[in-house]
């Protein structure tokens, strides 16, 4: 996400970081780069031109001017002016009744459906008991995909086909629930092409039956300016509590991430960012700040890889480096759950200084794993444990077997041993350390 406009604005400030003294018309110019940036990542031009004026402004003072670092005081200016704009302080998603009733609205195509059945999963990871509610009895299948998410999660759906109207079936849903059966009910409510009055009539009718505590506006990142558009209408007519981004893994521009909250002065509270049910994240502005500038996200790595990996491994790889036992076995089990934390492209964008330079290194990367896992899959059991065994005749033998070179099994196991010597390294540091010492 944002890969195009992560380059653009690193290139600008590489730029400012070459004058070594910053003067103004140094500012200025790169000022009308960053207006360019944003404008081409289809950034709502209003905002484009309040953040620029901000910025511009705040550079322009003598701080800035006079510091050895100018670049570093404007990148913070800018990162400062980011969080602004996605939103300033984030707003937890919290519900508090029962049955607590929230709303998902929005234009057919957003992604409203996939997004309930996350919505779901996250709330039971919050210890709620979710019922989703298939609200959209117009489109063809809409009933049919949300039952088989439903099942996909063992989560209960309501769901009704005997004529009964929209406002009728969220009436029953709601007494279902208060039988015990649930906490928290998510509608799933029917999407138009469009923003039409009889879309917002019968929304109007589900939240005077839900009282819902939270309404949240489901937007597909990729539509950009059109996004904005719709969103202002549905904050006009239903008065929406926050706003969720679908698509946002495939959408490297960022237009509307970085135009709706300050448009509608509504919060982004999620994101979706990729096809599986348990790819969804809370949304922080200054999270999302940091890796639009390529300061990485590491908070939010860490909360991924808490999520998809067994803690009961890590304690065990932690054992294996201390007694250097560490074999291409285990790091094949690392690639897994590597795989199982999201696309590659999505993990180095959260790393500090790894900002891709546009979708290519993602490929390469993804392509580059799966070679790895095949190479080292097409070894025995005892090579796994024992690479210093593999001669040339089995280096031959792997590199048929994965339909490799000889060149990429000897690339392998180099760079094996060079992460066996650095984690021996720091184990041996972390060993040292005493136990009271902060590791976060």
């Amino acid at each position: 996400m944002f890969q195009d406009l992560s380059y653009k604005l690193g290139r600008i400030f590489k730029e400012l970081r070459g004058h070594g003294k910053v003067r103004e018309g140094n500012i200025r110019d790169a000022m009308r780069e960053v207006r360019r940036a944003l404008l081409e990542a289809d950034v709502n031009y209003k905002v484009v031109k309040g953040f620029v004026d901000r910025v511009g402004e705040r550079a322009l003072g003598k701080k800035v001017l006079d510091s050895l670092t100018p670049d570093q005081q404007i990148i913070k200016i800018v990162h400062e002016e980011l969080v602004r704009i996605l939103g300033g302080t984030p707003e937890r998603f919290e519900l508090s009744g029962s049955p607590a009733g929230v709303m998902i609205i929005g234009i057919q195509g957003s992604g409203k459906t996939s997004f309930s059945a996350k919505l779901a999963v996250h709330l039971r990871k919050q210890g709620r008991k979710p019922l989703l509610v298939a609200a959209d009895i117009y489109r063809p299948a809409a009933i049919d995909q949300l039952e088989l998410l439903a099942h996909e999660i063992d989560v209960p759906v309501y769901a009704a086909r005997d004529g009964r109207g929209v406002a009728d079936i969220v009436g029953d849903a709601r007494l279902e629930a208060k039988r015990g059966t649930a906490d928290t009910l998510v509608v799933d409510t029917a999407g138009r092409l469009h923003v039409d009055q009889e879309m917002m009539s019968e929304l109007s009718d589900v939240k005077a039956i839900l009282e819902p505590e939270e309404i949240l506006l489901v937007l597909d990142s990729m539509t950009g300016q059109e996004a904005v558009r719709v969103a202002e209408e549905f904050q006009k007519e239903v008065n929406i509590t926050g706003i969720v981004l679908t698509k946002l893994d495939g959408d490297t521009r960022g237009g509307a991430a970085l135009s709706v909250a300050a448009v509608t002065g509504k919060p982004i509270k999620f994101a979706a960012v990729g096809e599986k049910v348990v790819d969804l994240e809370s949304f922080y502005p200054d999270r999302m700040a940091s890796r639009i500038l390529g300061m990485g996200d590491v908070l939010s790595l860490i909360e991924r890889a808490q999520e998809t990996i067994d803690e009961r491994k890590v304690v065990e790889l932690e054992r294996k480096l201390r007694k250097e036992s560490f074999t291409l076995e285990d790091f094949l089990d690392q690639l897994q759950n590597l795989k199982k934390m999201g696309p590659l492209d999505q993990l180095i964008g959260m790393i500090p200084g790894m900002k891709l330079k546009g979708a290519a290194p993602a490929d390469v990367g993804e392509q580059e794993l799966m070679k790895i896992e095949a190479i080292i899959r097409s070894m025995t059991l005892e090579e796994r444990r024992s690479p210093h065994i593999i001669d040339g005749s089995r280096r031959r033998r792997i590199a048929v077997g994965s339909g490799t070179s000889v060149q990429d099994i000897n690339r392998l196991l180099n760079q094996f041993q060079q992460m066996k010597k650095m984690m021996k390294r720091v184990s041996k540091i972390a060993g040292a350390l005493p136990t009271d010492f902060p590791m976060s």
